[in-house]
């Protein structure tokens, strides 16, 4: 990046050492990111842009006294203010008894299909090409339908950290994604917007595709009617999952929240708590996975972590704090929420539900009769520690003698995660990323719907 004094590199090393002049143990994680995107709303590609970011994120270690602090200045000057303020913080905090020290060094693995060259050199002009593209197949399709919120985002990132016991690591990355929210108009009806997405960490974006089928998917939802509630069958689409298990079951898999006693799978490893049919994974070194990178934001190598195996509860994800109070290994599920500003907290990195090899349309054929909810909304109002929810979807299709029936115009979901997966009744092949979860459709039993 143009101002910039140091390499990545440079910086990292030359900040440790400051803080080891300054009596302490230090952290330093750099990260420099480059965005090219283009954006839309209502038919149209309203902003094109490039930005650029970068910056240090620096924590001290002053006898088991913690301090952190940032800049987005890489220069001489901004390090040794950085690292003061990092220090001072440090003595100002009270010590930590079950501070162990920073990671030590140790060899990562190298990543598969994480870096395309086209994606990190890309220029603002083939996001707009490809946004384009995206608006095309809309606005030929159907008059009927709106293109009301879209983008496509072409991302390189460079992430870089090195501590006192001797970890010094470095990678490069890249993302491409796109997303199309369809809405359908009729009269004097309007459907919600239908939301279809495509992200690889390649530039292999079917943006066509994207738009054809959220624009399918709005028409598909027009004269939608109410429906009766009841106890039933609901094939969840990975959006909808993916909310679901982000605030119910994600949290009770983290040590952290283990170890406070906030998890009801506290001191279940071993027990069966869901339905034999799931398989659940994190696995930080999936080819071409979202968050697939060689270490996590600590600079442990990152690994493959069986949680749930055939119903059964085998791990929990650490970063390696919460793995020094167990005296086990970390994960590498260490995440900086806000990169280089943040302290880091345990995230998972691809949670992948292992699929069957049946087909949508055959999930569809065993599920009957029941109901189709492709995303959710109000998820993050759920109770993680005890795993209740209560989501609104819309759209909605009623399954009806195997297969989608019609629209309904919204209804609500209630109950618990653990009920939910203890109920999955079946699984597809339909398997997609989205977010940290990678997954096929689920089916579920006798979940609660309030009709609407």
């Amino acid at each position: 990046m143009a101002g910039s004094s140091l390499s990545l590199l440079d910086a990292a090393l030359k900040a440790v050492k400051l803080c080891e002049a300054g009596g302490a143990e230090g952290e330093a994680y750099l990260s420099r990111t480059r965005t090219v995107s283009a954006a839309i709303e209502n038919d149209q590609i309203v902003k094109a842009k490039t930005v650029w970011e970068e910056g240090l994120g620096l924590r001290v270690s002053l006898q088991g006294r913690i301090g952190f602090s940032y800049t987005n200045r890489l220069n001489m000057e901004s390090l040794r203010e950085t690292v003061r303020k990092a220090l001072k913080l440090a003595k100002a905090s009270p010590p930590d008894r079950q501070w162990k020290g920073f990671p030590p060094s140790k060899a990562c693995q190298k990543t598969l299909e994480t870096y395309d060259g086209r994606v990190a050199e890309a220029e603002v002009e083939t996001a707009v090409d490809l946004a384009s593209e995206m608006l095309e197949s809309p606005l030929s399709l159907d008059r009927r339908v709106k293109a009301s919120e879209g983008a496509v985002n072409l991302t390189y990132t460079k992430r870089v950290l090195a501590n006192s016991p001797g970890v010094e690591v470095e990678d490069e990355g890249t993302w491409a994604g796109c997303y199309l929210e369809a809405l359908a108009r009729e009269g004097s009806s309007t459907t919600p917007a239908c939301f279809e997405f495509n992200f690889s960490r390649m530039l292999k974006l079917n943006v066509a595709e994207v738009g054809r089928k959220a624009a399918e998917l709005a028409l598909s939802a027009l004269g939608a009617g109410k429906t009766e509630g009841g106890r039933t069958a609901v094939i969840l689409g990975q959006p909808a999952l993916l909310s679901i298990l982000s605030y119910t079951l994600v949290p009770a898999l983290k040590a952290d929240n283990v170890q406070r006693g906030r998890s009801p799978l506290k001191g279940r490893i071993g027990e069966k708590v869901f339905s034999p049919l799931l398989t659940l994974v994190d696995d930080g070194l999936l080819e071409g996975g979202l968050n697939t990178s060689s270490f996590d934001d600590e600079g442990v190598p990152s690994q493959r972590t069986p949680l749930i195996d055939r119903g059964v509860l085998i791990g929990f994800l650490y970063d390696h704090y919460r793995a020094s109070k167990e005296e086990v290994e970390s994960t590498g599920n260490a995440v900086r929420p806000a990169s280089y500003a943040s302290t880091p907290v345990i995230e998972p990195s691809n949670l992948v539900v292992k699929p069957s090899s049946l087909s949508p349309e055959g999930l569809l054929a065993e599920t009957g009769r029941g109901f189709y909810v492709p995303y959710v909304q109000g998820a993050h109002s759920s109770n993680p520690e005890s795993g209740e929810f209560s989501v609104v979807a819309a759209p909605v299709w009623l399954v009806e003698k195997g297969s989608l029936a019609r629209p309904v115009r919204s209804i609500m979901l209630a109950g618990t995660v653990y009920g939910l997966l203890e109920n999955l009744s079946g699984l597809a092949s339909n398997v997609r990323a989205f977010g940290s979860l990678v997954a096929p459709w689920v089916s579920v039993e006798e979940v609660r719907v309030i009709g609407g």
